[in-house]
Formats: C-alpha cells, sequence, structure tokens
C-alpha cells in the first residue's frame, strides 16, 4: 500500500490518521505542508477524487482570514499559492483521496489491498 498524508505535525486529524496507520504497520509518506506545498500533479490527482469545493477548508482560520468567504477566487490556485488552506489530512493513495479524519474509509483501502 501506497499512502501520501499532507498536512501539519500541530494538526490533531493529522496526528490520528498518522497513528491510525502506524497501528496497523502501514508505511506512509508524510508531507508537512509547513514546508513543503503540494504540487499542482498532486493537487490535480487529489482532486480526480474530490471535487476541489471540499479540499479547501472554508471553515478555517486562514480562511477567514484571506477573506474567501466574500472574494471569487480560483480554488486551485488559492491552494497551490496558500497550501495551508488545504482541509487536512489529505490522504492519498492508488489513485484514491479522502479529506479529514476518515477511517471508515482507510479501512475499505486497506481490505482492497489484502484481497
Amino acid at each position: 500500500m501506497n499512502l501520501q498524508i499532507f498536512g501539519t505535525k500541530k494538526c490533531r486529524d493529522t496526528q490520528k490518521a498518522l497513528r491510525f496507520f502506524a497501528e496497523r504497520r502501514i508505511a506512509v509518506h508524510f508531507v508537512d505542508l509547513n514546508v513543503k506545498p503540494i504540487s499542482k500533479g498532486e493537487l490535480e490527482s487529489a482532486a480526480r477524487s474530490i471535487p476541489l469545493e471540499e479540499l479547501i477548508d472554508s471553515g478555517g482560520r486562514l480562511y477567514e482570514k484571506m477573506n474567501l468567504k466574500y472574494i471569487s477566487h480560483d480554488i486551485k490556485e488559492k491552494i497551490l499559492e496558500n497550501p495551508l488552506l488545504l482541509k487536512t489530512p489529505l490522504v492519498r493513495s492508488s489513485g484514491k483521496a479522502t479529506t479529514g479524519y476518515d477511517p471508515d474509509t482507510w479501512n475499505v483501502w486497506i481490505k482492497e489491498e489484502t484481497l
């Protein structure tokens, strides 16, 4: 299983996702968005599974601070400019993706891998 988790070390849901996979002895590649931004290709890959509107954290402090609620904007461009706008964790595996803490979906992925 080839997993990639985008998030920040301070994000509680990202910490829970990392713990979820560690407890199941599944190796993950963690990308700290404070250190390395998401690439355009990675974002487009995630957007094939999740609508862009669901990838941006529209309830977050940064979204509010940037006044994006009131300004017309291109979601993809805003995320590429400021990757901390992503709803985290963003978990990708074999062309699939989820945002937020979603252990039910991850368990399905694990079962599919073991078949």
